[in-house]
């Protein structure tokens, strides 16, 4: 990817003069009285005394409080937010631009392309590519996310989102923010890089009780800083979202679809189905909470002790995304073997995966429990475990 040379410029298309239009009015309306076979081509301009068909409802496209015509395109709507100058404005609240981003809490970080060096891509997601990159100024790896601009009022929330959660979490089970830029119609922003990867590449045939334990106390602890420091709700919380360094350090990332909790409440439906908890399928106005987070908290749970998914497989032999969804809703909850793990290490996750959400623990009652007491002041090798673990994997991606 080769760094850019100017501003992205933002053209308009030149508008019909009044003549032109008043020809091509007459031009239909001749058509339409000679043959009424004849329909017009693409979806029709509005033209008065003409009425206009409605057509059918498409894409929603970003609409602006008190700018313009609620009606307006997706092109019209990329002029207000892109300015000339290649900057991008998220209602105020941040300002992206080819050298950095400002936000409107008087923050800002100076980054840009010329800054860096690509050296290889770690990862695609459904939003954007992931690059492993080195920072030229202060010889920092990171981790540059790639996300190509789409005026869809979703796509905008979540990078904003995203945005906002990190450079606010200033947290030790959170990845580390270290700017981002606007530049050529995508949004980049850089992270902490964590060279070990995410636990679904890690867990391989499951993980022992001891760095089970630590990775679960990372994880909440991250989540709680979420809820009492952003009043924020992750809503995707999932092996793919935790990423481990080679030192051992576990930390959440990837909060695009996070959610401001209002009077403890969330009522969007996103995030990844496989991990919703139960209540999540089936939303009413009252929405739901935190608790939704600690369901997912627990399947993961599960999934790193035991090395696999709990839930039928979406491989053709566990059957399809009903069957999963059925099994998430109206089945047994998963549950760890007591013959392989403790007591207090089952009790955990049970409480966790319980299908009444009022009766899920909170985040400081998980940090009570005795599953963390046992493990709290234990020195675990997570070094050892995360270089062995990504040893193995790349043996296995050699093979």
């Amino acid at each position: 990817m080769s760094a850019p040379d100017s501003k992205p410029e933002v053209t308009t298309s030149a508008r019909t003069t009044p003549n032109l239009l008043a020809k091509s009015k007459q031009l239909s309306l001749n058509k339409l009285e000679s043959s009424r076979q004849v329909r017009p081509v693409g979806p029709p301009r509005p033209v008065s005394n003409v009425q206009v068909p409605k057509l059918r409802k498409g894409p929603q496209t970003m609409r602006l409080t008190g700018v313009g015509n609620p009606t307006s395109t997706p092109f019209e709507n990329f002029s207000r937010f892109v300015d000339p100058s290649g900057k991008l404005n998220f209602s105020g609240k941040a300002v992206l631009h080819a050298q950095g981003v400002d936000f409107s809490n008087g923050t800002s970080y100076k980054i840009n392309m010329n800054d860096l060096k690509l050296e290889g891509e770690l990862g695609k997601g459904q939003f954007g590519t992931v690059q492993k990159v080195f920072h030229k100024p202060t010889n920092v790896i990171m981790a540059m996310k790639e996300i190509r601009l789409e005026l869809e009022v979703a796509k905008l929330n979540q990078i904003l989102m995203e945005l906002d959660v990190l450079h606010q979490s200033k947290n030790d089970f959170i990845v580390d923010f270290y700017g981002a830029f606007f530049t050529e119609s995508c949004v980049y922003y850089c992270m902490e890089y964590m060279d070990a990867g995410s636990l679904d590449k890690l867990y391989n045939k499951g993980v022992p009780e001891d760095v089970l334990a630590i990775i679960i106390i990372a994880m909440v602890k991250g989540l709680k800083f979420l809820k009492d420091k952003l009043n924020i709700i992750h809503r995707d919380v999932k092996p793919t979202n935790v990423l481990v360094n080679r030192t051992g350090e576990v930390k959440l990332c990837d909060f695009g679809v996070s959610g401001q909790l209002v009077k403890s409440l969330a009522r969007t439906n996103v995030g990844s189905q496989s991990y919703m908890a139960p209540e999540r399928f089936n939303v009413t106005e009252n929405g739901y909470g935190v608790q939704s987070d600690v369901w997912s908290l627990g399947l993961t749970m599960v999934e790193l002790a035991t090395g696999k998914y709990p839930y039928p497989a979406l491989n053709g032999k566990g059957g399809g995304i009903w069957e999963q969804l059925s099994a998430i809703v109206n089945g047994k909850s998963p549950s760890l073997p007591s013959d392989k793990f403790s007591e207090e290490c089952c009790d955990f996750a049970a409480q966790c995966l319980n299908k009444d959400p009022s009766e899920r623990p909170t985040y400081p009652q998980l940090l009570e429990h005795s599953f963390v007491k046992k493990y709290q002041d234990v020195v675990v090798d997570m070094k050892s475990w995360a270089e062995e673990s990504y040893s193995l994997r790349q043996d296995i991606y050699k093979e």
